[in-house]
């Protein structure tokens, strides 16, 4: 029987690969979506069980233009992988600097997970995408005040989520993940080169995701070599 997995953030970096890493393993569906996923389409239009969806997380209608995707699907995993980096100093933060990162960032996994959540198989696992800026008692940085906060938020909706739904087979867990070689990175830290590529971390997430709900539940890990 196929497995179903969403991927939210699935058009470039780390969300690109783990499409890549999860079709190329048989018997899975893949939905991938993201603001712009057309070079996506364009990589998979041949493959049946890959679907690349334009869905603007930031969208008053997130939840029905989810819904209206996957109506008829069972889905077993949610990665929510998607993430809007500011990097700016604090006091030049504008209130739509703080409200977008906090629109893609939080409220749209909360949009996404009520949407999905219905649709989930007994044994799903949803899996939310932090960061180590989010991590408490790592080091911090000046200028992601935004970003590095919401992914804090991020920490504890996970944890909350497998509070609430304990007495269920449903399983939540974050990643909070170091330096990886994405294009948000080099936003972040001009010039510097890390020890980990894209590729490499999406194979960790998608074991992480496809296995890891058997022995945890609530769980908050930190993935990094370096921070940066």
């Amino acid at each position: 029987m196929l497995k179903t997995v969403v991927i939210v953030g699935a058009s470039k970096g780390i969300g690109a690969e783990l499409m890549e890493s999860f079709a190329s393993i048989d018997g899975f569906r893949v939905f991938g979506f993201a603001r712009n996923m057309q070079l996506q389409r364009e990589k998979w239009s041949l493959n049946p069980f890959v679907h690349c969806l334009d869905i603007d997380l930031t969208s008053e209608n997130l939840q029905l233009q989810i819904l209206d995707v996957l109506k008829n699907e069972k889905v077993d995993f949610l990665i929510n992988n998607a993430g809007l980096l500011v990097n700016k100093p604090f006091m030049e933060l504008t209130p739509s600097d703080i409200l977008e990162s906090y629109k893609v960032n939080v409220l749209s996994v909360f949009t996404t997970i009520q949407a999905i959540l219905p649709l989930m198989n007994n044994q799903g696992h949803i899996v939310n995408i932090s960061s180590m800026g989010g991590f408490q008692g790592t080091m911090k940085f000046a200028g992601l005040a935004a970003y590095s906060s919401s992914k804090a938020a991020l920490v504890n909706l996970t944890e909350m989520l497998a509070e609430e739904y304990k007495h269920t087979q449903l399983k939540f867990n974050c990643l909070c993940l170091g330096a990886v070689q994405t294009e948000m990175l080099q936003a972040a830290f001009p010039g510097y080169e890390a020890p980990v590529q894209p590729a490499e971390m999406a194979e960790y997430i998608s074991d992480f995701t496809r296995n890891a709900w058997r022995w945890m539940n609530g769980k908050v890990i930190p993935v990094s070599l370096s921070t940066p």
